[in-house]
């Protein structure tokens, strides 16, 4: 069964919804009004503050899980007036970044409270998976050649590797910990092999 999501950094549901349920990875955010969660009433003023306060109301919800409007997947936007639309993509464009989530537009007679603009969404929880992918990279090798990718360095030790996971990039060094060029015994020590007292 999914999880009715509610946040106390975005307006409280004005009807019988949840500003936002969660199944699985899916999340379905409902329509967010231009509402002040404070004041619990609409905002004054025009396209712009109405915009920018409804993408706040999205990221209090999605804030509530762990989420990010960078995990909104497609978004669906009710406006009374087409002519805002161009305003509207002015405070849009500041919000997310590319690539953007897919969307729809489309003009509506009415909204709730006499709000000029609403935004609901479709997001996925990919947090999980973002957490698996970190943690592969790191474990992927210490940069001597063992299946280590090259777009990512690491300073912690590694295993699996030849070098006891002491190498760093740019300067090769013994089993012992010392660098190579001032180590005596080539990795041939172990590391009560008296390098490091000399």
């Amino acid at each position: 069964m999914y999880q009715g999501i509610h946040s106390n950094h975005a307006p409280k549901a004005i009807g019988p919804y949840s500003p936002a349920v969660k199944l699985g990875d899916f999340v379905y955010l409902s329509g967010q009004l231009p509402i002040d969660p404070l004041t619990n009433e609409l905002v004054s003023g025009d396209i712009y503050e109405q915009t920018y306060q409804v993408l706040r109301n999205m990221e209090g919800v999605l804030q509530e899980m762990g989420l990010e409007l960078r995990h909104i997947v497609k978004t669906t936007v009710y406006v009374t007036d087409l002519k805002d639309f161009s305003k509207f993509n002015e405070i849009y464009a500041t919000v997310f970044q590319e690539p953007y989530p897919a969307r729809t537009t489309v003009q509506v007679a009415a909204l709730p409270l006499g709000a000029m603009v609403e935004v609901e969404a479709l997001v996925i929880d990919t947090l999980a998976y973002e957490a698996h992918m970190h943690h592969h990279h790191d474990h992927e090798g210490c940069g001597c050649g063992h299946d280590h990718d090259h777009e990512h360095e690491h300073n912690h030790d590694h295993e699996g590797c030849g070098c006891g996971g002491h190498h760093h990039h740019g300067e090769e060094k013994c089993g012992c910990g010392k660098p190579m060029e001032d180590c005596e015994c080539k990795k041939t020590c172990e590391d009560d092999c008296g390098c490091n007292d000399k």
